[in-house]
């Protein structure tokens, strides 16, 4: 489990919240693919992205998974519907991490989309035999 973020000085603090679509997504490929996930984000060479249930983090994995950004404290608890964003604190360990933040959250939508709909179609339906 990565832990890095709760170690390296940070930049900047900021109060923050992640789209329901993006929340969800997440917690669906927990559900299908497993506890921690490592995406690489397309046309952003070096940087990782670590999800894990407490936390988001963007590293760059040429500087041995150093943080960029993270997304803590998720305050899903408050939530009182699936549409609603998820409020959450932002870290920034960099002072252009802000730049990317958006970038990583439409690559991460598109790449575990692709790791989902690939395990949805190793399934297939069973069908109950007609009396």
């Amino acid at each position: 489990m990565y832990r890095r973020h709760d170690e390296v000085p940070v930049y900047q603090y900021r109060q923050g919240a992640v789209q329901s679509v993006h929340y969800n997504t997440v917690q669906t490929a927990f559900k299908r693919l497993g506890d921690e996930i490592r995406l690489s984000i397309p046309r952003l060479r070096t940087l990782d992205l670590i999800l894990q249930h407490d936390a988001w983090i963007v590293v760059d994995n040429a500087l041995g998974d150093l943080p960029i950004a993270a997304w803590t404290e998720f305050r899903s608890a408050q939530r009182d519907a699936l549409h609603t964003p998820v409020d959450c604190q932002i870290r920034l360990f960099h002072a252009n991490g802000n730049l990317i933040i958006n970038h990583v959250l439409e690559a991460m939508e598109l790449l575990l989309g692709e790791r989902l709909n690939a395990v949805e179609t190793t399934h297939s339906v069973i069908h109950f035999p007609e009396k």
